[in-house]
């Protein structure tokens, strides 16, 4: 009895022995799963939060935190990229919140739709002070959470303009593309004709100074120009003075505004969807997104506008020149705004508008925008005596992954691709790097592949030689 006690407890001791070990390998294996999964914890996050005294909503995720404040227009306040904040907030007004007003433009800072064209010539201009569409309160609601965050926001029923804005916000948990869905809706019984425009004011302070006392020297914004255009010199200047040493058009085809402390407007009909915002000092860069029509009219013809904000220059009734001293000449920022062709809506209509941007690093030299990121300094490729080819180049990044090469032979045949390196949004790629090549290519096109493995487009693409291969 003894002996067949004691082989029982030790069979009953081996299964609970067994059954454990089977549970703590489960748990661990759970638990490992949990650790080395790359989607744990990187679900975008909408949440109410407290701003700088602003009751506001953050949409989040691992890459940017956006910052909405509904009542005051239903502005986004604020953007930040890896830390980096993007947009100007008014200190003045900082937190507060003021009732909507026809006479008075109150500029909070951050980015919020507008209406074209602007003036007060008649019913078809809009004044452009905080009334109910700059200034009034929107409603706010969450649409989605987790892996696609989106927010929805709806304005106030104007009925001087006869415009109702909304608009929907988007970041998805695997990059820092940000999506914006705006449409202006006519809530009269008539037909009203505007343009939407989306508002964008640029921080252009200098953040090395603990008094924010000066302008940053090193601030820049980009877009291609039209080679057809219908203004003079590529582009208008609708304010300030035209001969302004600050905006340009450079060889490469590319208008440039140099950010200096001086008020200016210039328009430009750019076709190719696209501005940059460039901050050379921090090194960071914004790129804003748009779908340019070809078949629909702008208003006055822009579809991209700078302003940059600073005391205007004016003539005395002397024809004496002098810059003025109006106190909202004061605050150091450039906005950047995107316009959307002009829509003709019957009672009850509807047109929308959609922009994407996405930020990224820069560097001290800018050459272009494509889909998968920004050309700090272009791709080359040499062929060396031993046979590699070096492929040297830097860029700022959109989405997340690995750069790979694809090569080409003289008639266009694919010979092969190779993988050159990880890459993340949130650090600038210097490429410096020895391949050896498949076969005898003649051409290469740097290509980024994103985290689930789908090519994003080219960053650049050259012929393969021993010399400047722009």
């Amino acid at each position: 009895m003894r002996f067949r006690y004691s082989l029982a407890n030790r069979l009953l001791l081996l299964a609970l022995s067994l059954l454990f070990s089977s549970i703590k390998l489960r748990t661990a294996s759970a638990q490992g799963q949990s650790h080395t999964d790359p989607r744990e914890g990187e679900n975008c996050r909408v949440q109410p939060v407290e701003y700088k005294g602003w009751h506001a909503q953050e949409v989040s995720n691992r890459w940017v935190e956006l910052i909405i404040v509904p009542q005051n227009g239903g502005r986004l306040i604020q953007v930040s990229f890896s830390g980096h904040p993007y947009l100007f907030i008014n200190p003045k007004l900082a937190g507060k919140y003021l009732p909507p007003s026809t006479t008075q433009w109150f500029n909070y800072g951050g980015d919020k739709l507008w209406l074209l064209p602007e003036g007060n010539d008649d019913e078809q201009h809009w004044v452009g002070n905080s009334d109910v569409l700059d200034d009034g309160p929107f409603s706010f609601r969450k649409l989605s959470e987790g892996q696609r965050c989106e927010i929805e926001l709806i304005g106030a029923a104007d009925p001087h303009t006869g415009i109702q804005f909304s608009r929907t916000i988007a970041l998805n948990a695997d990059s820092p593309r940000i999506h914006f869905h705006a449409v202006m809706k006519n809530i009269t019984g008539h037909t009203v004709e505007w343009s939407m425009q989306s508002v964008s004011q640029y921080d252009t302070s200098d953040a090395s100074s603990a008094s924010a006392s000066t302008f940053n020297h090193n601030f820049w914004a980009f877009t291609p120009v039209n080679p057809f255009s219908s203004y003079l010199n590529r582009y208008h200047v609708r304010f300030g003075p035209a001969q302004n040493s600050a905006a340009s058009v450079r060889e490469d085809g590319f208008f440039t505004v140099h950010y200096v402390h001086m008020a200016a407007e210039l328009w430009l009909d750019s076709t190719e969807g696209w501005l940059a915002v460039v901050d050379g000092s921090s090194r960071y860069a914004m790129i804003e997104r748009f779908e340019y029509q070809a078949n629909k009219p702008y208003p006055g013809k822009a579809s991209v506008i700078f302003w940059t904000n600073g005391p205007e220059l004016r003539l005395s009734s002397e024809g004496i020149p002098s810059l003025s001293a109006d106190p909202d000449a004061g605050p150091y920022y450039m906005e950047a705004e995107l316009n959307s062709p002009m829509c003709r809506l019957r009672p009850r209509e509807s047109c929308t508008f959609d922009t994407e941007w996405y930020p990224t690093r820069a560097g001290s030299e800018f050459h272009g925008v494509t889909d998968a990121g920004i050309v700090i300094r272009p791709l080359q490729a040499t062929r060396l005596e031993n046979g590699k080819i070096m492929l040297s180049g830097s860029f700022g990044v959109f989405f997340s992954g690995r750069l790979m090469a694809h090569f080409y032979d003289e008639h266009g045949s694919s010979v092969g691709t190779i993988r050159i390196a990880d890459v993340k949004p949130t650090e600038a790629v210097e490429l410096q790097a020895e391949v050896v090549p498949p076969a005898k290519p003649a051409r290469v096109a740097l290509h980024l592949e994103d985290e689930n493995g789908l090519d994003r487009g080219s960053l650049q693409e050259i012929r393969i030689g021993g010399g400047d291969n722009h």
